[in-house]
Formats: C-alpha cells, sequence, structure tokens
C-alpha cells in the first residue's frame, strides 16, 4: 500500500466539506435540535434558520426563497420534477442522450407510464445542436430536460439558448445543475430556467441534502411524490434534515463569495494536469475543451484499460465514469454519444480538480499517471 496521503482528484462523485460548512452544521445536531415544524420558540428559531438557508440557496441560482424545496439531492430533485408532471395533459418530453442516469432513467420511467420521450444526440465535441432541438418539438411537449454541465466531460451546454426556444414555445425548461451549482455563476430568471436541480456535496457541503428550484409556473403543475404533513409548501412533506439544509446554506454562501477565486486557482492546475498528461504519445482530452467547466478533464489514453490504470494509481482517486455508473464495465454512454469507440471510452479516465487540490498533488499525479500509462502499455 502507498505511504502518500490520498490525492483525491473526483471532485464530481463528490467534495470534501468545508471545515466552515461544518461549523455551522455542528449547533443543529446538539443545542438546536427541535423540530422546524414545532410552533415553540425553539421549533420557530430553527424555522427561522432554515428559511436563512432557503434564502442563501436561491442566491446562488438567482431565485427567490420560496421557489426552493429542500431535497436529499439532485436525483430526488430531479425525480420530483419529471414525475411530479405525470398528471399533465401534455405528453412529450425532449431530453438529451448524455443526461445523467437520473434524468434518463427517470424518463425511461415516464416512457412506461405513457410519455413519449425524445432522446436528442450531441455532436463530437458534446454539444446540443439546437436546430435539431427546434425541429423535434411538438404542440405536445411538455418539457425540455438539458443539463448545464456534464458530469463525465464537463461540457457545457447552450442553456441561454435552450431557454429561450423553450420560452418562446410556452414549454417548460429543467436543467440538472449538479455539476455547475456553486462553480460557476446561475441565473434561473434570465435563462428562463423552470425546474433545477442541485446537491450540496457537489460544492463542498454535506451529502444527502439537495434542493430543487419550482418556478411559478412549474408550480401550477408539479404533484408532490411524498404526502404527509404538507411540509415545503406541500411539495415534499416530511421533518426537515435540519443540519444537512444548514449545511447546504453555508456552502451556497461561501460558493458566491469565493467563486472566482476557486475558478482563478483550479483552472491553473487543470491546465498544468493537462499539459503533463498531453504529453502521453496518443493521449487526448474528450469533449469540447473550450467551453467546459473548469474543473474537469476526461482525457483518453488509448490502449490502457482505465480500470486497471485506477487500480495501478492506489492513492490518486480519479474516475472513468459517472460516480452512479462506476460499479459497471460497460463503456460510458457519454463518451460513446461523443463518437468514441468501446476501446477509446473503456481507456478513459476523469480528473475533476477541487477547493483544495494543491499543484503539488497535480505534479505527483502527472509523474505517476505517465509512469503507469507506459508500464500498462508495456
Amino acid at each position: 500500500m502507498p505511504h502518500l496521503p490520498t490525492i483525491y482528484l473526483d471532485n464530481n462523485a463528490t467534495t470534501r466539506l468545508d471545515e466552515r460548512v461544518l461549523e455551522a452544521m455542528l449547533p443543529y445536531f446538539t443545542n438546536s435540535y427541535a423540530n422546524a415544524s414545532s410552533g415553540h420558540l425553539a421549533g420557530l428559531s430553527v424555522q427561522e434558520a432554515i428559511e436563512n438557508a432557503a434564502w442563501q440557496t436561491a442566491n446562488l441560482i438567482g431565485a427567490n426563497e420560496e421557489e426552493i424545496i429542500f431535497t436529499s439531492g439532485a436525483t430526488e430533485s430531479i425525480n420530483l420534477a419529471i414525475k411530479g408532471l405525470a398528471n399533465e395533459t401534455k405528453k412529450h418530453i425532449v431530453t438529451v442522450g448524455t443526461e445523467h442516469k437520473a434524468v434518463l432513467e427517470t424518463c425511461r420511467y415516464m416512457e412506461s407510464i405513457g410519455f413519449d420521450v425524445t432522446y436528442l444526440p450531441v455532436n463530437s465535441a458534446g454539444t446540443l445542436d439546437t436546430n435539431l432541438l427546434n425541429e423535434v418539438i411538438t404542440n405536445k411537449t411538455l418539457i425540455i430536460i438539458v443539463m448545464m454541465t456534464n458530469n463525465e466531460t464537463g461540457v457545457i451546454q447552450n442553456i441561454l439558448e435552450i431557454g429561450s426556444i423553450a420560452q418562446a414555445k410556452n414549454i417548460l425548461f429543467m436543467c440538472d445543475a449538479t455539476q455547475a451549482a456553486g462553480k460557476i455563476p446561475i441565473d434561473v430568471k434570465k435563462v428562463g430556467i423552470n425546474l433545477l436541480a442541485l446537491s450540496a456535496h457537489k460544492f463542498y457541503g454535506p451529502k444527502g441534502v439537495g434542493a430543487l428550484y419550482v418556478s411559478a409556473e412549474a408550480k401550477l403543475k408539479l404533484t408532490p411524490l411524498v404526502h404527509g404533513g404538507g411540509q415545503q409548501r406541500k411539495f415534499r412533506s416530511g421533518t426537515l434534515n435540519v443540519p444537512g439544509i444548514i449545511g447546504l446554506g453555508k456552502a451556497a454562501e461561501i460558493a458566491v463569495l469565493e467563486m472566482d477565486t476557486d475558478k482563478n486557482r483550479i483552472i491553473k492546475l487543470r491546465d498544468q494536469l493537462e499539459k503533463g498528461l498531453l504529453q502521453i504519445k496518443g493521449s487526448f482530452v474528450n469533449g469540447n475543451i473550450e467551453n467546459r467547466i473548469y474543473n474537469t478533464s476526461n482525457i483518453c489514453f488509448p490502449g490502457v484499460n482505465s480500470e486497471k490504470l485506477i487500480l495501478a494509481l492506489q492513492n490518486i482517486s480519479v474516475s472513468n465514469g459517472s460516480s452512479c455508473s462506476s460499479v459497471t464495465t460497460e463503456p460510458s454512454h457519454v463518451l460513446k454519444a461523443l463518437g468514441l469507440s468501446d476501446d477509446e471510452a473503456l481507456s478513459s479516465i476523469r480528473f475533476s480538480l477541487g477547493r483544495f487540490t494543491t499543484a503539488e498533488e497535480i505534479e505527483e499525479t502527472i509523474i505517476r499517471v505517465s509512469t503507469l500509462v507506459k508500464e500498462l502499455k508495456g
């Protein structure tokens, strides 16, 4: 086993909890433990803290606090946003083949209950042709679902144009912003987003908590999946995860203040990483290298099995696909959609950097990966 500490370059799977977030959460495990739905003074105090967290979360994406529904994470948010439309008379959904499995599997469920779903392709850079989007929209189209930033390649879609198309045709627009929230500026009002999903643990908050933004238009159509005490304006009943919600709010607050600082530092580290790894003969970056999130680099090392490389790296944590799909040995559906062969997809590694990544760790990674690729090819 290696003696070096872990070098963590899998921040798109999850991030380390920021100590400032932990500090904000701790009182709500001990002293301030009252149920936020209780009418006594202790409960009202916790409810006030929840409302502040809702404001912090809303502020991150340009929303209003009453438009935020707290969930267990983006997967639940996505399920509520899509399945919550099951009673609508329009039965056509448009999405993209490179979406996260949380969207794709939920859309497949919607097909099983009578919806038609169009899965649009992307080009070799991983972006959606909006002309094609326009072509498939019909008078039965209820919602367009496009993720803001791809979790595997980091490719950023043209959500401003997609939002304009949706608004012009009076269609709901849902955006999975799991990899974008906390990293890049988001303004749901400017873009025309009606439903947006995010998870705290992708931007240095706790696991098991997320949010769904629901616009006024979407609220008129959305029905709850969970019934009970009527919490969160009846959209999601159940006792609130108070420490988690406080952590989400604090992580959002820090992200707003430090987004530019994080970006400027991390993009230099990503460029350092790519400059070193692209010296390896035959290696190339998957997806659009210009229009992508700054922390993500998906690199193909032709002729090298990514699973063997990941195991050989030992204390360096990287990924060969979505964290929700990494238990399978199937080639990534995202990379296949870009036109990669099975072998190329299975030879690709995702490096995702974060707030706590250092230049020394990047240099060590370059040396280790370069050495191991040569050995595995040999």
